[in-house]
């Protein structure tokens, strides 16, 4: 698959990849909801979020792509299948995080994710990274730093879970650096195939037949709408925007996603977090504000 010169978006380009951004980062934040309430471990978990996915996004290339399923595949070449594999580790990562440490700090590591996609973007991509995006990613460096100190003195995080959203934001800003450099690449062929990979790899450490009733809808709302819906917006975005601007948008979800862990688990964070996490919004406001003042 050729590749595909790397330009700076235009403002008016900048504004819509935010907006589609902030969507799907809605969407994703209510990820740990689904994945509390499922009633199954962390590799069943994983499993399920899989299949669904895979089975939602087969389903919309169908009825939305005059080529095909295959032909989607087929055309995307080795970078999606790249993305795929990106993907299963990123996902994985992410489960395994939410039921190893709280809701919080998952969320206010994830919203490290600008820094390590900048940082991807300039050493792979040689793109240009502006003063006022730099400037936030020492804001968000700086609160995760503040996050991950007072791991565990709250009892219901760990340092063990907080490395595994490390990892998955590794994992993520590498995809959605490689999605910059491809921008046509099918992003829901992407999540698809990402959820087969998922769902392939775990099914070897699960055993379906156990599962309850109510594990298969809790998984299925999440797996068939909310979680692919959110992934497929966020990598969308990048065709509008750097990987860096996407990724400091989808922040949003550190913003929420807390909202939903006191309202449905009633995990209240501790004190790092609580700093931490006002660090990240300062930084989130100031940079979004700046660039709304830039598109008027």
């Amino acid at each position: 698959m050729p590749e595909t010169t790397i330009a700076q978006p235009n403002r008016s380009h900048r504004l819509k990849g935010m907006v589609i951004a902030l969507v799907g980062a809605a969407l994703m934040s209510l990820d740990p909801v689904f994945i509390r309430f499922s009633g199954v471990n962390e590799l069943e978990t994983t499993f399920l979020f899989g299949l669904f996915t895979a089975i939602s996004m087969s389903v919309v290339i169908r009825l939305n792509d005059k080529r095909g399923l295959l032909k989607v595949l087929l055309e995307s070449g080795w970078p999606l299948l790249v993305a795929g594999v990106l993907m299963l580790g990123s996902s994985t990562g992410l489960v395994f995080a939410i039921k190893n440490t709280s809701v919080v700090n998952t969320f206010l590591i994830l919203s490290s994710l600008p820094a390590v996609a900048a940082l991807f973007s300039w050493i792979f991509l040689r793109e240009k990274v502006s003063k006022q995006t730099m400037f936030a990613i020492v804001g968000v460096i700086l609160g995760i730093g503040v996050v991950v100190s007072g791991s565990g003195a709250d009892g219901t995080s760990s340092l063990y879970g907080d490395m595994l959203a490390m990892f998955s934001v590794a994992v993520l800003a590498l995809m959605l650096t490689l999605l910059r450099k491809f921008p046509d690449v099918s992003r829901i062929g992407v999540v698809g195939f990402g959820g087969f990979l998922v769902a392939v790899v775990m099914i070897f450490f699960t055993e379906p037949s156990t599962f309850s009733l109510n594990t298969w809808l809790i998984m299925g709302a999440m797996g068939l709408f909310t979680a692919p819906f959110g992934r497929v917006l966020s990598m969308v975005a990048t065709r509008y925007a750097t990987a860096a601007e996407v990724s400091m948008t989808l922040m949003l979800e550190t913003v929420l996603a807390p909202i939903w862990a006191y309202i449905f688990f009633t995990e209240v964070p501790g004190a790092n977090s609580l700093i931490g996490g006002a660090i990240l919004l300062i930084t989130i406001i100031g940079y979004t504000l700046h660039l709304t003042k830039e598109e008027s």
